[in-house]
């Protein structure tokens, strides 16, 4: 990484830091090879970048955070930083840190299943309204390379999704957490935002906090043509989407453990568990080395 690079990365990063966040903890380690550069704020938040490319814009992964579902988050950051061949900016959206910034005081109702049921929504805001950036839920498993997903971008969209036809049949997920049903369930679990559409500098903190859970999950801000879709393959749902045998077109890039994951004690046998008890393994490994 050059100078320049560098110092772009620092302004980018510092211009995103609050005002009462002035000291930070800069440490570089590495994953599969590339080098990782990691900021870490005085108030204990973090977000991170590859440094295998032009640092000054990285491409803006927001994951949804669940306390519940640590070792989720960070398999899933694993996942993505080991495979990609762009510069990634990586920040959990974190329900405590919003409260304690003002950004989020909805109260919590017994259908979230996760703490980023609804934060989710802030992806444009917290990306500046700038750009395109992907929000994606933990609990998934990143088989490929991002800038794949980032190649499929059309600007005339104001959001891109997987529209999945889903209809669960269990009662309960994750650890016993209530499945419920609706229109357009999933879609939401991983989006590509076009943060600069007019229509998602609509999505305030106002509307994320009051607007109902229909509006946000079902994109009721949106017209339906103002929705791109993706192939399923980048929101591959275990337990409900198949890989065909001889057909790479429906081999997942990305795995969605919407029922629940290995790291959930009713889970540790469901699909592809394999893999992502590897990339567990991989991650407490690389963990291992850049401690030592």
């Amino acid at each position: 990484m050059n100078e320049k690079s560098f110092l772009l990365f620092l302004l980018s990063s510092l211009s995103r830091i609050s005002r009462s966040c002035v000291f930070f903890i800069l440490q570089i380690f590495v994953i599969e090879g590339k080098v990782v550069l990691t900021m870490t704020l005085a108030n204990g938040k973090a977000h991170q970048a590859t440094t295998n490319g032009d640092l000054s814009k990285p491409f803006k992964v927001f994951v949804g955070y669940d306390p519940r579902e640590d070792l989720a988050y960070e398999v899933c950051r694993h996942s993505i930083l080991k495979r990609s061949s762009v510069p990634v900016e990586i920040t959990p959206i974190v329900q405590s840190d919003l409260r304690e910034e003002g950004l989020y005081w909805r109260e919590r109702n017994k259908l979230e299943s996760t703490e980023f049921s609804f934060s989710r929504f802030l992806t444009p805001y917290l990306a500046n309204y700038d750009g395109w950036a992907l929000f994606v839920d933990c609990d998934f498993l990143y088989l490929a390379d991002i800038k794949e997903l980032t190649e499929l971008i059309d600007d005339k969209y104001a959001i891109m999704c997987v529209h999945h036809d889903y209809s669960p049949k269990e009662t309960t997920k994750m650890d016993g957490a209530v499945q419920t049903l609706y229109p357009r369930k999933n879609w939401s679990s991983m989006v590509l935002y076009n943060c600069g559409h007019p229509k998602n500098k609509g999505l305030t903190p106002e509307v994320v906090n009051n607007q109902t859970g229909a509006f946000l999950h079902r994109f009721q801000w949106l017209e339906d043509d103002e929705i791109g879709s993706i192939p399923f393959v980048w929101n591959f749902l275990e337990g409900h989407n198949k890989a065909v045998e001889n057909d790479p077109e429906t081999f997942p890039k990305a795995i969605h453990y919407t029922r629940g994951g290995p790291w959930f004690e009713a889970w540790k046998n469901c699909d592809f568990a394999d893999l992502w008890l590897n990339e567990m393994q991989d991650y407490i490994e690389e963990k291992k080395l850049n401690a030592n």
